[in-house]
């Protein structure tokens, strides 16, 4: 109980000192004009209030990741607290913040075209294809997961097919319609009754005692009940990304970026909504280590259960939170996830509007760009669910290393205090790298070998950048148009 609590004063500190030493690295100026003002269109460009920005942003943000992927990982143990503090605070917050920050002063540019305007046009051109590629994983993601949820809760009289066609017309209608008109009205609540969720959940869990394990040497091992094909490095790094850095959360900050009205709220919206998934993330790890009696216990459910995570979130919700639970169990593993897919969806549709130009006021031009994202959609969710999950896990923390490197740049451009996004860079560097190599949907080599190869390559991307950081100019000029970088 100590490790918790402690994790979640960590948390809490990081937002109110770190984030705010981020936020001077920075530089806010707020005295300049946002896009949610400068650019207003009714439709993308809308100016709202902070706190409801917060809330969308957290709900865009979190989906199925602080739950399930928090409930996954917990089967290291209780290193996996390590990995959620330290990652939220120095690398996912960070990630979060500065992504949307830099969207807010380019007049809420996609994360590729920001890549792109830092790593070269060819990265821009892989950035497309793959963040699309990536966005239309969730979204298929999002659709059978909610979907398979809600027919067991129908047994015979609503299929699956039948619940995933409703959440595709949904999806639609949600890409569609100017974004205060649907997501900007039903996301605040479903973002409230998530945190209330949690916040239930956690209450629970101490007010019954249940058995927390400790952040205690003897507990800094290889839980997982096949450590020897599940390492903790690289595979705990990539179960658990929302809790702690993930990629999809630089492809949701523009959206909020367009409706931000003042750079004060930055901090509050991208850092503080990455800081709060993570104390999402952090009770259900410890629920997850703790309710069944421990982490080997954990295991063996999880086997079970074929690493149902839906069972075990309805399974806790009940039993803790009675009758109530189940009605927050189905918004925590229903709706979060279906608000996650619309948002990445309508990602998809801005990033292909942007590449081609076309704008996006008409409703015309908007279904025309939204028809085929869906349509291929709905043939991927005709796959193998934990097939494209997997693949999915992978492209989104390859995804944050690639964003972190793009951030990296900027600030050695602009002579800022690069080494903040750098060290995670390296980090996410050899995770992903050595994650393909030995999972088993990857390359599948030897552990040791996989690692090392990894770390080698990290830190031969860090040996690149600094010798370019070492050769270049002390002031460049980026063709960035009608953009002021301080």
């Amino acid at each position: 109980m100590i490790t918790f609590l402690l994790s979640i004063v960590a948390l809490v500190a990081g937002y109110l000192l770190y984030g705010r030493f981020v936020e001077k690295v920075f530089v806010i100026d707020t005295s300049r004009p946002t896009p949610a003002t400068t650019l207003e269109d009714s439709v993308d460009y809308v100016p709202m209030k902070w706190p409801k920005i917060f809330l969308i942003q957290f709900l865009n943000i979190a989906g199925l990741g602080p739950i399930f992927g928090a409930i996954a990982g917990a089967v290291w143990g209780p290193v996996a607290f390590v990995w959620i503090v330290f990652g939220a605070i120095f690398a996912g917050a960070v990630h979060d913040f500065m992504s949307g920050m830099m969207s807010l002063r380019m007049n809420g540019l996609s994360i590729h075209a920001i890549v792109g305007k830092y790593m070269g046009n060819g990265v821009k051109q892989f950035m497309s294809v793959f963040t699309v590629a990536m966005m239309i994983l969730v979204g298929a993601v999002f659709i059978m997961g909610p979907a398979k949820i809600l027919s067991g809760l129908t047994p015979g009289i609503i299929g699956v097919t039948a619940w995933a066609t409703m959440i595709i017309i949904y999806y639609v209608l949600a890409t569609l319609l100017p974004i205060d008109k649907l997501i900007g009205r039903i996301y605040p609540f479903f973002g409230f009754a998530m945190l209330f969720m949690a916040v239930g959940i956690g209450g629970a869990m101490i007010v019954n005692g249940l058995p927390i394990p400790e952040l205690v040497p003897a507990n800094l091992v290889n839980m997982n009940a096949n450590p020897g094909k599940f390492p903790i490095f690289p595979m705990l790094f990539v179960t658990i990304a929302c809790g702690a850095i993930s990629g999809f959360h630089s492809t949701q900050s523009p959206l909020m970026a367009r409706c931000i009205t003042n750079e004060k709220y930055g901090r509050r919206v991208f850092y503080g909504a990455m800081i709060t998934e993570g104390l999402v993330a952090l009770i259900w790890a410890a629920v997850g280590m703790s309710f069944f009696g421990g982490v080997r216990e954990l295991n063996d459910v999880m086997a079970a259960q074929k690493g149902n995570a839906a069972w075990i979130v309805n399974e806790i919700s009940h039993s803790l939170l009675g009758r109530f639970g189940a009605v927050l169990a189905i918004i925590g593993v229903v709706a979060a996830p279906i608000t996650s897919g619309d948002t990445a969806f309508r990602s998809a549709r801005l990033i292909v509007a942007d590449f081609f130009k076309f704008e996006q006021k008409s409703i015309k031009n908007r279904l025309i760009l939204t028809t085929p994202l869906f349509v291929i959609g709905f043939l991927l969710t005709q796959m193998d669910f934990s097939i494209i999950w997997r693949y999915m896990a992978w492209s989104n923390q390859t995804l944050a290393t690639i964003v972190l490197w793009a951030i990296t740049i900027y600030l050695a451009t602009e002579r800022k205090l690069y080494w903040i996004t750098l060290i995670p860079a390296v980090f996410m560097s050899a995770v992903v790298s050595a994650y393909l190599l030995v999972a088993p949907e990857g390359f599948e080599i030897n552990t040791f070998y996989g690692q090392i190869t990894g770390v080698i390559i990290a830190a031969g991307l860090m040996t690149w950048f600094l010798v370019w950081n070492n050769s270049v100019k002390q002031t460049i000029h980026l063709d960035i148009p009608d953009v002021r970088i301080y």
